[in-house]
C-alpha cells in the first residue's frame, strides 16, 4: 500500500470569523451519518450536548450548534444502529437534602437527521441502594442488527450490570453480567450477523463476552492478554461476524489489535491517553482500516493498515492538527472519510477525504 500524504492547514470556518470556544467539553466529537447522507455531530458540554447537522452530504455549511438539555448529565455516549437512529445515553446525577445523590442513566433517541431529539427517559439503576447506586460508572452501549439498544455500566463492586430491549423494543430489567473484578468501562458492539459482544477490562487484562445466537445470553470467551488504557478501546467489524478491538497498551507499549483467541498485534504510533478511533473504508480499491488517535504531542494522528493485515505494519501520519479530546471517524453520504476533533481553541473542525491516490485529507475547517 503506498503512502498516503496529510495535508493540513490551520482551521477556518465558513464565515471565517474567529467564533467562540465550546467551553467545558465533557465528551465527543461524535459524528454520524443518517439515511439522507447527512452528517451529524454532537459534543457533550456542561449541562447540554451540542448539536451541529450538515445542509447537505459533504457540504461545509452546518446548522448549529443546537442545545439539547442535559442537565446532571456528567457522561455521555452516543450509538448509532443499521436503522441510523442515533441512541444518546448517560449518567445523570442529583443532589439530594441528606447530601447523597440519585444516580440514574438516560436515553434519549434522534430517529431523522435534523429532527428533534426524544425526550430523556430515565432506564434506572441496576441498584436501587443509594449507598451503591451512586458509584455505578460510565454507560456504554451497543445497537444489534434488528435495532435493539444494550446499556452496560460498571458497579462499585467490580461487577457489570446490562439492561437491553427485547424484540418487541420493551426493556428488560437489569441483570448482571458473569464477570468480575471490571476495572474500566466496558466496550459492547454488534456484528453483521445479529450477535452482540464485550470488551469488558479486568484486573488482569480483559475479558471477552459474546453471545451464541441473537439475542441470547452473554458468555464467558477467552480472555486477552493485554491490559487496555482506561477509555481507549473502539471495535471494529473487520470480516462478517468478527471484532478486530483496537487499543492502547496500559502498560505503555502502544497501540495493539486484538481478535478473539489471538494474540495482540503491536500497531505503532504514539497514542495519548484517549480513545482509539477506527473506520473500514475502500483506499485505492483495498480493504483499509484507518485508526485516529489523540497522539502523545497532542495532535491528531492517523493509521493506516489492510484491514486484519495489522502485521504488515500500520503507516502513521501526524496532521498536525492541535486537538482536545478524542478524534471521531465516519464515511461520509458520498462515501469519503471525514475526521472530526475539537481544536486547541475549543471549536470543532473537521477534514474530508479527497480525490486521489492514497488517504488525503482537506484542510480542517470549522463548523
Amino acid at each position: 500500500m503506498r503512502s498516503a500524504p496529510l495535508r493540513e492547514d490551520r482551521p477556518t470556518d465558513s464565515s471565517g470569523s474567529a467564533g467562540t470556544g465550546l467551553g467545558q467539553v465533557l465528551g465527543g466529537p461524535w459524528l454520524l451519518t443518517g439515511h439522507d447522507g447527512r452528517l451529524t455531530a454532537y459534543v457533550h458540554v456542561d449541562g447540554a450536548v451540542l448539536r451541529w447537522t450538515e445542509a447537505t452530504p459533504g457540504s461545509r455549511h452546518w446548522a448549529g450548534p443546537e442545545a439539547i438539555p442535559a442537565k446532571g448529565i456528567d457522561h455521555l455516549t452516543v450509538v448509532q444502529g443499521r436503522d441510523r437512529y442515533a441512541h444518546l445515553v448517560g449518567r445523570r446525577v442529583r443532589p439530594r437534602a441528606d447530601d447523597w445523590s440519585t444516580v440514574d442513566i438516560m436515553h434519549a433517541t434522534q430517529y431523522q437527521t435534523g429532527r428533534p431529539v426524544t425526550q430523556w427517559r430515565s432506564l434506572g439503576n441496576p441498584f436501587k441502594e443509594v449507598r451503591r447506586a451512586v458509584e455505578v460508572g460510565a454507560p456504554e452501549a451497543a445497537v444489534a442488527t434488528d435495532g435493539a439498544l444494550y446499556v452496560c455500566v460498571p458497579t462499585g463492586l467490580g461487577a457489570l450490570s446490562l439492561r437491553r430491549e427485547d424484540k418487541h423494543g420493551q426493556w428488560e430489567a437489569w441483570r448482571n453480567l458473569p464477570v468480575a473484578g471490571v476495572t474500566d468501562r466496558p466496550a459492547p458492539a454488534a456484528v453483521s450477523t445479529g450477535l452482540v459482544e464485550i470488551l469488558v477490562p479486568v484486573r488482569t487484562g480483559a475479558l471477552h463476552l459474546r453471545q451464541t445466537e441473537p439475542g441470547g445470553a452473554l458468555v464467558p470467551g477467552a480472555e486477552v492478554g493485554v491490559i487496555p488504557l482506561p477509555g481507549s478501546v473502539t471495535a471494529l467489524e473487520t470480516a462478517p461476524g468478527r471484532l478486530t478491538y483496537y487499543l492502547s497498551d496500559a502498560r505503555g507499549a502502544g497501540a495493539v489489535a486484538v481478535r478473539a483467541g489471538q494474540w495482540p498485534v503491536p500497531l505503532g504510533g504514539e497514542p495519548g491517553d484517549g480513545r482509539v478511533s477506527a473506520l473500514r473504508t475502500t483506499l485505492d480499491g483495498l480493504d483499509c482500516t484507518v485508526l485516529a488517535v489523540r497522539g502523545a504531542s497532542g495532535t491528531v494522528g492517523l493509521g493506516v493498515c489492510t484491514t486484519e493485515g495489522e502485521q504488515a505494519g500500520v503507516w502513521w501520519t501526524d496532521t498536525a492538527m492541535s486537538c482536545a479530546g478524542d478524534p471521531a471517524l465516519v464515511c461520509d453520504g458520498q462515501g469519503r472519510l471525514a475526521v472530526a476533533a475539537i481544536g486547541a481553541d475549543r471549536r470543532l473542525a473537521l477534514a474530508r477525504q479527497q480525490d486521489g491516490q492514497g488517504l488525503t485529507l482537506s484542510d480542517w475547517y470549522r463548523i
